[in-house]
């Protein structure tokens, strides 16, 4: 029965077939072809028969492994290893086919290449998942024939292999690189200036020249008989949390990403930016209710439970309730702490439903709204208008958009920090916003 299933015929037979076919058909005019159409046919049964043998006289002539990491990366490209190797004597034709998980929709997945006797491959290909959870990869087909080209045998290796999709662990460490070697400029970070000191007192040291004059400590100066300076650094252990709307709202999709994935990422990636800058990091979850809640904490280990959480976050087709949130925060964060809150609002309206909370919220901690543009929208109002249609739908558009700059207008009027941008440069400028609060010292 094994046998069997792992039995196929190469396309080039029906080729072999269809000659055949066309000199018995000739013969019926030219007779002296009728009798080389069968000479053909029983050489041609021969060779199958030898082709036959020569596939199936090796037990194992060919080993493949499919090569996947622990986690994929959400909304990234992964890479997928294929090693393969031929133990057959003879130069054998592969024909790979990988079962992608089912989220991927591709049926149409096939690679075509050659082997010689003991050569091996390694086929690298790129998947991009836009959604968390389990993927399951099916059977690893691998198809080998002979130079022949009449049959094929079936190898199956690997079935059902699972591997989960985190958030973007690729951006993370992306971020965190450039972060390390001080190249945050090149993808859109902007240098901050320091305006003032932060509280923590660091050291008295030596006047250079660039010094704040203001910083000069003269008892220290007349203790020395030189000029000396207090020196600052950056207040440390700061507790910062993320909270994520994961109402209705943040359902709309932006390039095959929801709006919920775009900030999950994006929490990830500055987490472990304010991880790395010593400050805690804590995050939130709510809709109807607060789903999770992970309180601030300096410690890089703290990072994989932020993975973990965010993993199994989902949106729902519910309203947001705001008093719900505010209430856990006034509960639960006790200390003042730099909050950015994800979510989208649409409407002026709906922002003045809701303003009362964050005007709360944003009394005692300091509260950063993130909003995103509508780039759809933006495409076409860039668009020239060619007909009244056109124009019709440009006009709505714009009105749109225009709600979006009164919204952030609305809430700057209120001293809420704001954010909005683009759903593709959201972690650029989040992490933007927490390098100017920190340099001015807002927390």
């Amino acid at each position: 029965m094994h046998f069997i299933k792992s039995l196929y015929i190469h396309n080039i037979f029906f080729k072999y077939i269809a000659i055949l076919a066309a000199c018995f058909i000739l013969s019926y005019w030219i007779t002296i072809i009728y009798p080389f159409a069968w000479i053909l046919t029983c050489i041609l049964l021969g060779l199958l028969f030898f082709d036959l043998y020569i596939l199936y006289s090796t037990k194992e002539g060919i080993t493949a492994e499919r090569q996947l990491p622990n986690r994929l990366s959400n909304g990234d490209y992964n890479p997928i290893g294929i090693r393969f190797k031929s133990f057959y004597p003879f130069k054998t034709n592969i024909s790979l086919i990988d079962e992608l998980p089912i989220q991927f929709q591709k049926r149409d997945f096939i690679h075509s290449t050659q082997l010689n006797k003991g050569d091996e491959q390694v086929f690298e290909y790129k998947v991009k998942p836009v959604d968390r959870g389990e993927y399951v990869f099916g059977n690893l087909n691998v198809y080998a024939s002979s130079p022949l080209c009449i049959l094929k045998r079936r190898y199956v290796f690997q079935k059902d292999q699972m591997v989960p999709v985190y958030p973007s662990i690729i951006q993370m460490q992306q971020y965190d690189f450039l972060a390390i070697h001080n190249k945050l400029s090149e993808y859109g970070f902007k240098k901050i200036r320091r305006i003032g000191h932060t509280l923590e007192f660091e050291q008295i040291k030596e006047y250079i020249k660039g010094d704040d004059v203001r910083s000069i400590n003269w008892k220290a100066t007349a203790k020395n008989n030189q000029l000396m300076v207090n020196q600052y650094q950056d207040e440390k252990s700061q507790p910062i949390y993320s909270l994520i709307d994961t109402g209705r709202v943040m359902k709309m999709p932006f390039n095959e990403l929801k709006l919920l994935d775009y900030a999950i990422n994006s929490t990830l990636a500055f987490s472990n930016v304010a991880l790395k800058r010593n400050d805690k990091t804590g995050m939130l979850t709510f809709s109807k209710k607060v789903e999770t809640f992970v309180p601030a904490v300096q410690k890089l280990t703290h990072l994989n439970i932020i993975i973990e959480k965010l993993y199994n976050i989902n949106t729902a087709y519910t309203d947001t309730d705001y008093g719900l949130l505010y209430a856990h925060i006034k509960r639960k964060i006790n200390q003042r702490s730099l909050l950015f809150l994800y979510t989208n609002f649409e409407h002026i309206s709906a922002l003045k439903r809701q303003l009362p909370y964050l005007l709360a919220i944003s009394k005692k901690h300091v509260l950063v709204l993130i909003f995103f543009q509508n780039t759809e929208l933006e495409e076409l109002i860039a668009v020239d208008a060619g007909d009244i249609q056109t124009i019709y739908h440009k006009t709505i558009a714009e009105k749109f958009s225009l709600e979006k700059r009164l919204i952030q207008k609305e809430l700057q009027q209120y001293g809420i920090q704001t954010i909005l941008t683009k759903p593709e440069d959201l972690t650029i400028n989040t992490i933007n916003k927490y390098l100017e609060i920190k340099a001015r010292g807002l927390i």
